[in-house]
């Protein structure tokens, strides 16, 4: 398959570049093995942390820092990213492997870790040309993504040293007050007041909270396919967001993006990842299959699908609270208000519709 497919990064933009000679030097001293001097570019994609390719002659790694300027480090904090996946390799064999932590904040003006690059495809708004899959083909990438999620929400955490990562019990609430607090401070004249969704969310809290580990960001976009088959996954990426969390909070996090055949036009023109190809299962199905597989028996996931959403507006609105206040002048965001009307008319709808979880 074409080495155009894989994922190459661009030239680093010059406003982020790093002083590659002393990470060079900070590499070679743990492994002297590696060789000659290393190509650096510069990944595009993504909103948070910075992410570049180091490729030596035998060597092809990637470097996390946190962008330039940040003062909340809890929001971008690379050591416990990287001991995250560090510790949960042995559990779940899809997080790449990690070659090291650098708190050494003299060597670029911030730490950062490194990590082995894995090549392959990264599947965005659309597959690649050259990726023509079967709808059968499809179906076991669909499935096959779904399965890495269950794999994931199935890991004894507390085996694995990872119980500290998150806060526990009362999950569910945090989330719902902490996302209902970041629509407020966001929010301009020309979007809904939402007051009517956070009520009911807040109304329709789930008697039961489950909690184990979550990726907090797990799309098909978070995920690197084998260049051979694309329905083989080999690696989860983007751990920053994991947490010890709710699984139903995750699956309806995951079916706001999911954006299918059959959807209205808004819908098609927000997706962000192919999961409208014949072939892929729908949100109902979605659901089944989770469900069938993690044993849950008569789940309602009204409630998350409306958490869901309305999460996915507060990032909307975030980011039209950005270009409307002259912060970025990126003319994608310009209608981001109309993408937050949207999505409340589909919480509303399935609130309207739904019923209260057990």
């Amino acid at each position: 398959m074409s080495s155009k497919l894989i994922d190459q990064g661009v030239a680093v933009r010059e406003q982020e570049q790093f002083d590659v000679a002393a990470v060079d030097a900070w590499i070679k001293q743990k492994r002297p093995d590696i060789e000659g001097e290393p190509s650096v570019t510069q990944f595009p994609g993504g909103a948070s942390n910075w992410t570049y390719r180091l490729h030596y002659a035998n060597a092809d790694l990637i470097l996390r820092r946190p962008p330039a300027g940040t003062k909340a480090k809890s929001a971008h904090n690379m050591q416990r990213e990287h001991d995250l996946q560090l510790m949960l390799k042995p559990h779940f064999a899809k997080v790449p492997t990690m070659f090291g932590y650098c708190s050494d904040s003299s060597l670029i003006g911030t730490d950062f870790y490194v990590m082995e690059r894995i090549r392959g495809i990264i599947p965005r708004k659309n597959l690649p040309r050259e990726v023509n899959l079967s709808p059968q083909q499809v179906r076991t990438l669909c499935t096959n993504m779904l399965d890495q999620l269950i794999a994931l929400h199935q890991v004894d955490y507390q085996h694995a040293g990872l119980d500290a990562i998150g806060k526990g019990e009362g999950y569910v609430t945090r989330q719902v007050e902490g996302w209902c607090g970041r629509y407020a401070k966001a929010k301009t004249w020309n979007v809904p007041s939402g007051k009517k969704i956070m009520r009911w969310l807040r109304a329709n809290l789930p008697k039961e909270e489950r909690l184990c580990l979550t990726h907090n960001d797990f799309r098909f976009d978070n995920l690197i396919l084998d260049p051979q088959d694309p329905t083989n996954i080999l690696a989860v990426l983007d751990w920053e967001l994991a947490t010890i969390g709710d699984p139903l909070v995750e699956l309806g996090n995951l079916l706001a993006y999911w954006v299918q055949a059959d959807d209205d036009r808004v819908a098609k023109a927000t997706r962000r990842q192919p999961s409208h190809l014949p072939g892929m299962l729908t949100r109902d199905e979605v659901i089944d299959y989770y469900c069938q597989k993690m044993g849950l028996n008569n789940v309602d996931m009204t409630f998350y699908q409306v958490f869901g959403l309305f999460r996915l507006s507060v990032i909307a609105q975030q980011i039209y609270y950005r270009y409307y206040h002259k912060q970025t002048s990126n003319p994608a965001f310009k209608n981001f208000w109309f993408v937050v009307h949207y999505l409340h008319r589909r919480c509303r709808k399935l609130m309207k519709q739904g019923r209260r979880p057990a």
